[in-house]
């Protein structure tokens, strides 16, 4: 294979110990190969740096393994070219599977230029990321608490999930608190009810009257209690990602002009990309790396499986809940794309399908600085307009109808 690197270096990153192989040239028109073992403290960390720099390395490549990728590359990133390599992207030749093995199949495929790196963001972005994402684990374990209180309401045969929309609301809050205060009264616990639930007081006195006991009590306080921590862990992180947000506040502005997209998805979507549209040529090549294409697999003229590829799931995540929030926007061209796909792809196609339009739309937006113009709910049809007719003609006609078309005047 043909040399494109020089002086290279492949490192095969684990929890302790990292195996370096760098390939440089011999000084006779030959590759000299050296492999050396370092473990992956601070210290080992700046003893690998000192090694590889000795032999004039410019470039490295390792593996994405887990976490442990991590302070390796925050030890070299400064004074090296750095590839993060996918591990399913990298296949090791057959035989023997050594780390050393590893190392040096990473630095020769690094030297012959066969090596894609995946996208790492700057230090200011990468503590917005972790922030946002924890704070979407911190959601879901909120989220999964309230379902405990259900639980235990409903083997209690309390049934305010039946009659309240919202237990967790003003009014159900109350009446759970009063419950784990000793109050098992339903008439009593239904007149806490607060607006237009008071329509419902006598559903609410029997869905109230069931077999409260103090084990219950003690159960639904300390689910109370950590959804209380966690609505303050939720405000304190928030607040602290507004802070990192001060510079993008001009762009999250943009974003939220999209149909669907929130603060909170607009905040996902810069801390996931990054906020800087120069490392994705178009726009595809976002959506692709993002895992909002649909798989291309073909053989023989045959196409196979088109799944989409894992991608990132946190944008995923967050662009899907906008996708479908997006559905419910009334006379958008975005509600259009939804109700388009899904007369013949079914709803999670659609979804995803929609997904992929809104970020689309933020990679110009983030890209231009331009704020989204609504061209309606008929611009598919405009833009196939011939399609269209077609289409309800055909409609009409399976009704029972026939159809003559004239231009209007």
């Amino acid at each position: 294979m043909e040399q494109i690197i020089e002086r290279c270096a492949g490192l095969d990153v684990h929890k302790a110990v990292v195996v370096a192989t760098v390939r440089v040239p011999d000084g006779h028109g030959g590759r000299a190969v050296h492999t050396e073992t370092f473990s992956t403290t601070t210290v080992g960390l700046l003893a690998l740096h000192d090694w590889v720099q000795a032999y004039g390395v410019t470039h490295i490549a390792m593996e994405s393994t887990g976490v442990y990728w991590k302070p390796v590359y925050y030890a070299l990133e400064d004074d090296f070219t750095l590839l993060l390599v996918n591990t399913r992207h990298v296949k090791t030749v057959p035989g023997r599977k050594t780390d050393v093995k590893d190392s040096e199949w990473l630095a020769q495929l690094l030297e012959c230029g066969l090596l894609r790196g995946s996208f790492v963001p700057p230090p200011p972005i990468r503590d917005l990321r972790d922030l946002t994402r924890y704070r979407r684990k911190q959601v879901d374990e909120r989220g999964r608490e309230v379902q405990r209180l259900h639980q235990t309401l409903e083997e209690a045969g309390i049934k305010l999930a039946t009659v309240a929309t919202d237990v967790m609301g003003v009014s159900g809050r109350a009446m759970i608190e009063a419950l784990v205060k000793g109050t098992t009264d339903p008439a009593t616990l239904a007149d806490l009810a607060r607006g237009r639930l008071r329509r419902k007081l006598p559903a609410l006195r029997d869905a109230l009257r069931g077999q409260f006991r103090a084990h219950h009590a003690f159960l639904i306080g300390q689910i109370l209690a950590k959804i209380d921590f966690l609505d303050d862990a939720l405000v304190e992180l928030t607040r602290e990602i507004d802070h990192l947000l001060l510079p993008f506040e001009a762009t999250l502005a943009r974003l939220d002009t999209i149909p669907g997209v929130s603060r909170t998805t607009a905040t996902v979507i810069v801390a996931e990309t990054g906020g800087d549209m120069s490392r994705f040529p178009t726009a595809a090549h976002l959506c692709s790396w993002a895992g909002l294409c649909p798989g291309h697999n073909e053989s023989a003229g045959k196409r196979r499986s088109g799944r989409r590829r894992k991608g990132n799931p946190y944008l995923c995540h967050a662009l899907v809940e906008s996708a479908l929030a997006a559905t419910r926007a009334k006379n958008t061209a975005v509600q259009a794309q939804y109700r388009r796909i899904l007369r013949h792809a079914g709803h999670k196609k659609a979804a995803v399908a929609t997904a992929h339009q809104i970020l689309e739309i933020a990679f110009y937006i983030q890209r231009d600085p331009v704020e989204y113009v609504e061209h309606g709910a008929d611009y598919f049809d405009k833009r196939r307009r011939a399609q269209a007719v077609r289409r309800h003609v055909q409609q009409l006609e399976a009704l029972g109808y026939h159809v003559s078309l004239a231009e209007a005047a």
